[in-house]
């Protein structure tokens, strides 16, 4: 039987406790950050010292407003949990907005690894599921994307790289721009933060 993974932005105990007591996992991942306020490290001991027992408790130092970052890290973390067979949920209640959102966006850069995304209300404690979206990005996309992070420019060298026609590479191009995921620079194609994080 596969354990269950909470990943969790945290700042009141509140939305943490009521989804282990809800969803009751076998470990949280909470989701911290260096210089954390006094408010958010109290809690996070509160944390570690109710369940320490009961299970398994991590804490891991991401971003507080780079949402790309986060995002990442997120990833990452359910990248592991996932090749750990473990299954994996998600909590974004909590903590800064740009925290928050990076959870989310991780979770839907692995969407196919994530079970559920939960949300729990300040005002009456609702847990609500949001949906577990994805970028629906073709290989052929994230390709182009990560060949413009890296200063590719040039149609014919991402058309090379990317084994496709420049009319193709064209196609692609538009389509990327009007998702928002890259726009013009001085010198071609940027990346955008929304690109960045698509393309994780």
């Amino acid at each position: 039987m596969p354990k269950l993974t909470l990943i969790s932005t945290i700042y009141a105990l509140e939305p943490v406790i009521i989804c282990v007591t809800r969803l009751s996992p076998s470990k949280i991942i909470m989701l911290s950050e260096e210089g954390a306020d006094e408010k958010k490290l109290r809690s996070e001991e509160m944390i570690e010292k109710t369940f320490k027992n009961a299970l398994e408790v991590e804490k891991r130092d991401t971003a507080l407003y780079d949402t790309v970052r986060v995002a990442k890290d997120v990833a990452e973390l359910i990248e592991k949990e996932h090749d750990r067979g473990n299954l994996v949920i998600v909590n974004v209640s909590g903590g800064r907005k740009p925290q928050a959102f990076g959870a989310l966006f991780g979770a839907y850069a692995r969407n196919d690894m994530v079970q559920r995304v939960v949300y729990v209300t300040e005002e009456d404690s609702m847990m609500i599921d949001f949906p577990v979206l994805s970028f629906n990005l073709s290989e052929t996309k994230k390709l182009i994307l990560e060949e413009i992070q890296k200063g590719v420019s040039a149609v014919s060298q991402i058309a090379v790289t990317a084994g496709i026609s420049k009319g193709m590479t064209y196609n692609h191009l538009r389509e990327l721009k009007s998702m928002g995921y890259i726009a013009d620079g001085d010198n071609g194609y940027i990346i955008t933060d929304a690109g960045k994080i698509a393309s994780i």
